[in-house]
């Protein structure tokens, strides 16, 4: 039998380049697909990310756009009662809770920012029930400011490349701030959700059409189609 082929050096330009046509047939991420529909405020994408945690993009997506279409300023989500938020968010998961948070962040940006949300990370995570993972995504989309956002299918992809070496998503986080260049903090995120959702997938993933194959270190694959 012989051995495998020795990889290429890894180079995260050619990845992406890779990775942004093998991409393209499938769904975007659900933030930058709202993004793209018009849902680009700093406070509309931090609402719909809110709604996004443990829900799947297929769900997260319209229950997002169905509670915008109804309060997309903060000014405007105030005056909707806990209640009324959590029937337009059902069936995303943890929703009434969340509809609390949302609520309580919309009176909170009318009643100290001036019903504007200002584009500052610290601001952003010092409301209830937003992350460093939302944060940043609302920071990345909305401002156009450099920040990387690091969810199970980033974490996952560049461990398997061997780009990374973190036991954690927070710990890829920091790894790939030191290695990755800025100006693709925002692209990891956009392009390794769907990436990762259909060809690099956790269980069985399918590497005989993996477009990065003759770079990947394939860590921890045991098993592929």
């Amino acid at each position: 039998m012989s051995a495998p082929a020795p990889k290429e050096p890894f180079d995260i330009d050619r990845v992406l380049s890779r990775l942004e046509a093998a991409v393209a047939p499938y769904p975007k991420a659900a933030m930058f697909e709202l993004a793209e529909l018009g849902y680009d405020t700093p406070f509309e994408q931090l609402i719909a990310c809110i709604i996004s945690i443990r829900t799947r993009d297929e769900e997260s997506l319209p229950i997002s756009r169905r509670l915008l279409d109804v309060a997309r300023t903060p000014a405007a989500m105030a005056q909707l009662t806990p209640e009324q938020i959590d029937r337009l968010i059902t069936p995303s998961t943890f929703h009434e809770r969340k509809s609390y948070q949302i609520q309580t962040i919309a009176r909170q940006i009318v009643e100290q920012y001036g019903g504007q949300l200002p584009c500052d990370e610290q601001t952003l995570l010092a409301f209830s029930g937003v992350g460093v993972k939302c944060a940043h995504l609302a920071l990345g989309i909305a401002c156009g400011q450099p920040w990387i956002s690091v969810d199970i299918h980033v974490h996952r992809v560049t461990n398997r490349w061997g780009y990374v070496a973190a036991p954690t998503p927070e710990q890829t986080m920091v790894e790939l701030e030191r290695v990755l260049s800025r100006e693709h903090w925002v692209t990891i995120n956009r392009l390794l959700v769907p990436f990762g959702k259909h060809i690099c997938t956790g269980q069985l993933p399918h590497c005989s059409i993996c477009p990065v194959l003759d770079m990947c270190q394939q860590v921890g694959v045991d098993r592929h189609r």
